[in-house]
């Protein structure tokens, strides 16, 4: 096997060759006149003129291939105490039957599907169905307020809605339907018909007309073939939060994603076809598109699908067990799921009563993986654990320790070398490149490499606004970081996390790190806040680990000595408060801006994907106790 080094040389030397080499071991009805069509830059279109189906190269190829009986999904949920298996045969069946129900339906080529489901199996089904017939899905995060949800319909314009009765939080029921209903009232386009599954024990009431049940629809459907598209047509629409509000309805193709995911899966994460490959993420983020549905399938792995929490179903155990019971070699999750997991665990009592031997590798991407939660896991699992970096835009890793390749040696604190196809810079605020070590904007020098965006869903002139205007020729990331002189990217933190404290420009995350390694934090975050003198300065946030004894003034004063002392007095680090838990996302994102919102007085949204809203009038409260005037 290549490695990393031969493999970046091999893609710098012929990038068209590359990925034409890549892109041998999929099916194609019809194969590519060009590899890269750059004749409408900066729209690239990758594999122009081919035809392809991503759920035939998913499915149905491993069933022609030999490969019907291995497991191809298996479905973990512990907050409902449900194990079930599907093997690839079986999840053809399942597939082309409710393929049967979207065509049924009036679902064809290039018609919109909104899916806001939960965990379960039929989720992944339902995408795979779509991608059957040529429809172009959007996931939706289950339980997304009914106002979210309404925009997202209103700008797809989806034929069908596809849903559910409720999802499971832990121990809290979230019953979909009311909010599906409140959505389409509020939305002023309406889909022809809406598919609701039933979940046991419960029985949403549908409205006559728009409403079908699932079951019943399933139970009279056609099974349907695959239907080729082109390898430029969309697959899906997957939405961002945008600044103005409005979400960005990132577009992936069906062809560059086949390629790059399939790709990544042999080369970046290591994974071989038959081993069972696990992503604890949810299928309404972008990591479970790519790592959950259809990454793993691409390459014939086994993929879970797990419904449940790091923490809380039923305890800090539940990762190893899955891991022991399904025998999985490689583990994809975020960094806030291993810091709740050290937060309740930090000793590692309840991963040793599991045998998780059969584990190759951890993989942690979605935010900044500090170097005190990856020894942490280096310590307690002993295997490589691999911080990564990507974006929902990108769809796939960017900067990696390319397993598959042959692991680099590690520095903490960084997500190791670029991948092949992404020629990643570090740009001042004149587009021009800075010396090594130093900060600056993260971008991708164009083309992109397949399996990226390929424009937003119907805006070709926001696309050009939100990520391409800023650095002519690149493709803005809106993270900050560096490179150092052996090539290693630094992921420091967003843009708009780089502090200005008396002229010197300082990240966020670089003190976050710092905070990290004080043996009674779980977790932190730190907060660029204005200050009359200063201009900015940080203020830090920590959740400390179950049995902690230590107190907030003492604790304060240890993390002041360890900013001064591995930062510098010019980080003007002064404050440190203590809270029970942080704000985040459902995907795990800290939500540093609100954070820096409230800190400042400035009127803010409650964002839509925020986990607990409560918690954020506890850390008013707090933030409240910091008196800026008085910082020296």
């Amino acid at each position: 096997m290549s490695t990393y080094q031969e493999s970046w040389q091999q893609w710098r030397d012929d990038p068209e060759g590359f990925w034409a080499e890549a892109a041998a071991s999929l099916v194609w009805s019809r194969p590519w006149d060009r590899v890269l069509d750059s004749t409408q830059a900066p729209f690239y279109r990758w594999f122009a003129g081919a035809e392809t189906n991503t759920c035939y190269n998913c499915v149905d190829r491993h069933v022609d291939e030999g490969r019907g009986e291995q497991a191809a999904l298996i479905y973990d949920s512990p907050v409902t105490g449900t194990v079930r298996s599907y093997t690839f045969r079986e999840l053809q069946s399942e597939v082309a039957r409710f393929a049967g129900v979207l065509v049924a339906l009036g679902a064809s080529k290039g018609d919109r599907v909104v899916i806001y489901m939960p965990m379960i199996p039929e989720t992944a089904i339902a995408m795979l169905a779509c991608a059957r017939i040529g429809a172009i899905h959007s996931v939706v995060f289950g339980g997304f307020a009914a106002e979210e949800l309404a925009k997202r319909i209103n700008d797809a314009r989806p034929r069908l809605v596809l849903s559910a009765s409720h999802g499971i939080e832990t121990r809290r029921v979230v019953e979909y339907k009311p909010l599906l209903d409140s959505a389409l009232e509020l939305a002023h386009c309406k889909p022809e018909h809406c598919v609701v599954f039933q979940r046991e024990n419960s029985t949403a009431k549908l409205v006559p007309g728009r409403d079908i049940d699932w079951q019943r629809a399933l139970d009279t459907a056609e099974p349907q073939d695959c239907v080729p598209v082109a390898a430029t047509d969309p697959l899906y629409i997957l939405y961002t939060s945008g600044t103005t509000g409005v979400p960005k309805g990132v577009v992936r193709d069906n062809g560059g994603h086949m390629v790059a995911l399939k790709w990544s899966m042999q080369n970046i994460y290591g994974a071989q076809p038959g081993e069972v490959y696990w992503a604890a993420s949810d299928v309404g983020w972008v990591v479970g598109h790519s790592y959950i549905v259809y990454g793993p399938l691409l390459n014939g792995n086994t993929t879970v699908l797990f419904e449940g929490k790091p923490v809380g179903t039923p305890d800090a155990g539940v990762f190893w067990r899955v891991i022991e019971q399904h025998q999985v070699k490689t583990f994809f999750t975020a960094p806030t799921a291993f810091r709740v997991i050290k937060k309740e665990d930090p000793h590692g009592d309840l991963l040793k009563t599991y045998d998780t031997g059969c584990l190759r590798a951890l993989f942690l991407a979605g935010e900044r993986a500090d170097p005190d939660t990856i020894q942490w896991a280096e310590n307690h699992l002993q295997v490589p654990v691999i911080d990564h970096w990507w974006q929902t835009e990108t769809g796939w890793p960017q900067a990696a320790n390319p397993l598959g390749l042959g692991l680099l040696p590690v520095k903490y604190g960084s997500a190791t070398v670029p991948v092949p196809g992404f020629d990643i810079q570090v740009l001042d605020e004149h587009a021009a490149p800075v010396p090594a070590g130093h900060t600056g904007a993260l971008a991708i020098k164009l083309p992109l490499p397949p399996g990226c965006l390929q424009t937003l869903w119907q805006d070709d002139q926001r696309f050009i606004d939100s990520y391409l205007a800023e650095f002519p020729g690149y493709y803005a990331t809106a993270d900050a970081g560096f490179i150092d002189e052996d090539g290693y990217v630094y992921v420091m933190s967003r843009l708009d996390d780089v502090m200005n404290v008396a002229g010197h420009r300082l990240s966020t995350g670089g003190m976050e790190e710092v905070i990290a390694n004080h043996q009674s934090i779980a977790e932190c975050a730190v907060l660029g806040v204005k200050c009359p003198i200063k201009g900015q300065v940080p203020i830090g946030l920590a959740v400390l680990k179950t049995g902690a004894d230590i107190g907030e003034t003492e604790l304060e004063q240890e993390v002041v000595a360890m900013i001064r002392h591995d930062i510098g007095p010019l980080a003007s680090f002064k404050h440190l408060r203590v809270v029970t838990r942080l704000p985040k996302t459902r995907s795990g994102k800290i939500l540093r801006g609100t954070l820096r919102k409230i800190a400042d007085g400035e009127p803010y949204t409650m964002p839509a994907t925020i986990d607990d809203p409560v918690i954020l009038d506890e850390i008013a409260c707090v933030l409240d106790t910091v008196n800026l005037e008085r910082l020296p």
